[in-house]
């Protein structure tokens, strides 16, 4: 199956570092011309995008939090590259807070925190990025969930909260896009070798994580990505609402 996406404009969010970096440059090495989202971390998204093949290719800088940096995000890129076909929404934060250790201001703070990024940000990008869609013909949306959606995180439980809430998000927008010929998937991975993945693994527990998986191993950033770009090309339409697991068969759910 070849996997082309000339002529094509690919938004990724959260390019500077992790899966979003590697989605971007698999997206690029197909013909694609990218977006490259970042929030705080420049260095590493100026890193990103010297890495991609082709272009030209666009760097974009927003909070995903600030409804108001959205739209202006939006319509710099339409300004600029004059389409967006395929959104990835992987931007994310992951913050610990163990409810029976924290106060309940940082309980509050945490979880707007989450839930403005993981859940609110992608809504709102996303609304924003169909309004162009229908205007063009359609297109297709990826988000990037989380295992921990359906197994729960004890010591982050707004983390699981805001992916399962990304998870029925993109199921109930699948319903209501498809009519106008866009399509939305999700990914849910488990643990990946990445940044925000780091301190886990390479702590005491980090034996422990790999073994969660039959492999003996946990994800790399390149599988994830290779997925997401699948569900974003031709031939991928009947697939839209599905929630994809990617983690090793370490959590099986029926």
């Amino acid at each position: 199956m070849e996997i082309n996406f000339k002529k094509k404009v690919v938004l990724v969010t959260g390019a500077s570092r992790g899966i979003g970096r590697v989605t971007a440059k698999q997206f690029a090495e197909a013909g694609a011309r990218l977006v490259v989202h970042y929030h705080q971390n420049l260095k590493a998204a100026e890193q990103t995008l010297s890495d991609l093949p082709g272009g030209p290719h666009l760097l974009v800088r927003a909070d995903l939090s600030d409804p108001e940096q959205v739209r202006q995000l939006t319509e710099t890129i339409i300004q600029k590259m004059n389409r967006i076909h395929i959104l990835v929404n992987n931007a994310g934060v992951f913050e610990e807070h163990p409810l029976v250790d924290i106060s309940f201001e940082k309980w509050q703070q945490a979880w707007w925190k989450t839930i403005s990024t993981n859940l609110m940000g992608p809504a709102n990008l996303s609304f924003c990025v169909v309004k162009h869609m229908m205007n063009i013909g359609g297109g297709k949306i990826v988000n990037v969930s989380s295992r921990g959606a359906f197994r729960g995180e004890p010591t982050a439980p707004a983390y699981a909260a805001s992916k399962a809430g990304l998870n029925i998000f993109g199921q109930s927008i699948a319903k209501a896009l498809a009519p106008h010929n866009i399509y939305v998937y999700t990914v849910a991975p488990g643990f990946v070798n990445t940044e925000m993945a780091a301190p886990f693994i390479s702590g005491p527990e980090g034996e422990a994580i790999k073994n969660q998986s039959p492999l003996g191993r946990i994800a790399k950033p390149e599988e994830v990505a290779k997925t997401i770009v699948f569900l974003s090309s031709k031939g991928t339409e009947y697939l839209t609402g599905c929630i994809i697991d990617i983690n090793g068969a370490s959590y099986l759910r029926t």
